[in-house]
């Protein structure tokens, strides 16, 4: 009888599961859509138990479509958003709170705070990146130190943190152990990534109880198992057999495993991620990943965003009324020949690699009495290009790693016209693939691996077709212009006072 493998790709946004057959192809697919709470200003939380429905809702989604039973589905991986961190009493199982999100901006004094700790030099080195306010390791700092519950659970010793992953299983069937893989541990910031331990000395400092946090494993682990229910009533405990964070997991669903592939995820931001080889390279201006390890072997990623890309595109919508829908940006922006001389830093949130300014904050340059909306999603379009350019660059030259192609998908991949304009920009092929659940595809053939249906990473079935592929144009140097301009905007941009 034909056995299957279910995906789990728990995001901030959505839940989604699939169903891969013997042959890796996609026979059941389910998503449902999450909510945020927004209790105060820059607070954003999530309700553990409605996270856990909104999963079991798609993966009954994705079995029922597959028409498989439940007990022919060997194996099971998850991969899930970092740094939104949930806690539960390990007695009880039930959930301390509601988890607190990526977003969230409660802990900005206590990273300010921390930036004074003798050691806090060795992060980015121990860490892989500096932890700020997004910082699951601040989320719970910051609990023990205002959340009376937390504390409690703490002091009797029954509390328990995680990420989604850990969680899932939790609140869906049984842990074995209570433990993450090395990619959602680092994702938690309290993984020391060269040593592939808990870091002791900032887990201390941040007076968070040990035994709360999960234990650092490998990707390939049998850590727990999850109760699945087909569309005739059938049940199974299916095993939960591997892990791996979201980015990592895109970067290992569109096949890049090799040193210089790789992938960027445009979503609320832009996550570009390159695999970096078996060994850490050297410390530089972006963060760095133990990805994931196989049968003893660690492959390492480098990994820097854009800050905002999906939220910009909102922004047009919502705010300033320019777009019926988010799928209307590509159409706006090619009414027009280029941007007119318009330059837009989407610096709404700050600026990442190579800036690294915080207080730097959107900037529309260059507009004269005839700009249209059309010339600002133009100026847009090219700023994500820009903005790539630059992430890749500093990455080449932090590690000398050359990168020759680029996968793409999410959200504005969806755009040809941002598909090539990224292409003429980087002056390398940018990649679209038709499989756009990379992340879910890559929890379940991590899973399928685990399970040994696949005899080893040689042996994983490739994406599968089609691909659209976007070279750079010929005339790709009439963006030199505007590649000057960009670069005295980003002075313009940067070092805003916020009161």
């Amino acid at each position: 009888m034909t056995q299957y493998l279910l995906g789990i790709d728990q995001g901030g946004s959505g839940s989604r599961a699939i169903v891969l057959d013997a042959d890796g192809a996609v026979v059941g697919y389910g998503y449902q859509p999450v909510s945020r709470i927004y209790p105060q200003p820059g607070w954003v939380e999530q309700e553990p138990l409605a996270i856990a429905a909104s999963v079991r809702g798609a993966i009954e989604s994705a079995v029922a479509q597959a028409g498989c039973a439940a007990d022919r589905i060997i194996g099971c991986g998850i991969t899930s958003q970092r740094d939104t961190v949930f806690a539960w009493d390990a007695e009880t199982g039930v959930p301390i709170g509601n988890a607190i999100t990526w977003q969230d901006l409660r802990t900005v004094p206590l990273v300010a705070e921390v930036a004074g700790w003798p050691l806090a030099h060795e992060r980015r080195e121990r860490l892989g990146q500096f932890p700020g306010a997004y910082s699951s390791a601040m989320h719970m700092a910051w609990r023990m130190r205002y959340d009376p519950a937390f504390r409690r659970a703490a002091d009797a010793g029954r509390l328990r943190c995680s990420l989604a992953a850990g969680w899932l299983i939790q609140a869906l069937g049984r842990l074995y152990e209570h433990a993450l893989d090395y990619s959602l541990a680092q994702g938690m910031t309290i993984l020391d990534f060269r040593r592939k331990q808990l870091w002791a000395e900032w887990v201390d400092y941040l007076n968070l109880p040990r035994q709360a946090l999960p234990q650092p494993v490998p990707t390939l682990h049998p850590f727990g198992e999850i109760v699945v229910t087909d569309a005739h009533g059938g049940r199974a405990a299916v095993p939960v057999l591997a892990m791996i964070s979201d980015q990592q997991g895109a970067l290992f669903g569109y096949d890049c495993r090799a040193p210089g592939q790789a992938a960027c995820t445009h979503g609320t931001a832009s996550f570009v991620n390159v695999v970096a080889g078996n060994q850490p390279p050297p410390s530089g201006r972006t963060k760095t990943y133990l990805a994931w390890e196989i049968d003893g072997t660690p492959t390492y990623s480098l990994e820097a965003d854009t800050t905002v890309t999906g939220a910009v595109i909102r922004w047009m919508q919502e705010q300033m009324g320019w777009l019926h829908r988010p799928a209307d940006l590509g159409a706006l922006a090619l009414s027009v020949p280029d941007a007119a001389g318009v330059v837009f830093v989407p610096a709404f949130t700050g600026l990442g690699v190579p800036s690294e300014d915080r207080t730097a904050r959107g900037t529309l340059l260059g507009m004269t009495l005839d700009t249209t909306p059309a010339h600002i999603a133009r100026a847009f379009l090219d700023s994500i290009g820009y903005q790539l350019s630059d992430i890749l660059a500093a990455i080449s030259e932090d590690t000398g790693i050359v990168i020759e192609r680029l996968y793409v998908g999410g959200g504005v991949s969806a755009s040809d016209a941002a598909c090539q304009i990224q292409a003429d920009l980087l002056g390398i092929p940018v990649v679209r693939a038709h499989n756009t659940e990379t992340s879910a595809r890559a929890a379940a053939l991590l899973g399928g691996l685990g399970a040994r249906a696949w005899p080893s990473l040689a042996a994983l079935p490739r994406l599968p077709g089609p691909e659209t592929v976007f070279e750079p144009s010929t005339d790709a140097g009439r963006y030199a212009a505007g590649q000057a301009a960009w670069r005295r905007a980003l002075v313009r941009a940067q070092h805003w006072e916020i009161s």
